[in-house]
């Protein structure tokens, strides 16, 4: 882990550098996020705020989801997520990659992507990467909570590397 994203855990407070990854139980910083991933050299600011909604497949009336992560492997997932994009798409300025764990109720924000650069296509793009390869890759579960009862999302998936996506 680079020194950008040390005790990325629990920093809900943005970092010195240009890459902001956290892991918290807290409600995730949206404005915050946002305002500080603006820079001089970018002209796009692009975000994702994957937000708890109130169905899932075969579940209606979703009340509430948890989240649980392996919080030794997603932060350290997180930095190989951001370095592949800074890689894939170099006029990228800030990163910004939050995600939240514990319990959650309906319309609020469990994950949060900010992506700054010189223009929009690379900011699109590597917000959509981002987003992408978290779901894919990082070792967090999500269990539901609804009228008919509670369990573990149903989109469930092996965890895959970077070179497998």
């Amino acid at each position: 882990m680079n020194a950008d994203n040390m005790n990325a855990q629990s920093q809900l407070v943005p970092p010195e550098g240009d890459t902001w990854i956290a892991l918290s139980n807290e409600p995730l910083p949206l404005s915050l996020a946002m305002e500080w991933a603006v820079h001089p050299r970018c002209g796009a600011v692009v975000s994702f705020s994957g937000t708890v909604r109130d169905h899932s497949d075969g579940r209606p009336d979703v009340q509430l989801l948890e989240y649980e992560a392996y919080e030794e492997f997603v932060v350290p997932k997180f930095s190989e997520i951001v370095e592949t994009a800074r890689k894939q798409w170099s006029q990228l300025h800030k990163v910004v990659v939050l995600h939240r764990v514990g319990k959650m109720t309906v319309t609020e924000s469990s994950v949060f992507i900010v992506v700054s650069a010189e223009h929009r296509g690379a900011a699109f793009e590597a917000a959509k990467f981002c987003i992408d390869a978290l779901k894919t890759l990082a070792p967090i579960w999500k269990k539901e909570q609804w009228s008919g009862g509670s369990d573990w999302g149903s989109d469930s998936h092996e965890i895959v590397s970077l070179e497998e996506l």
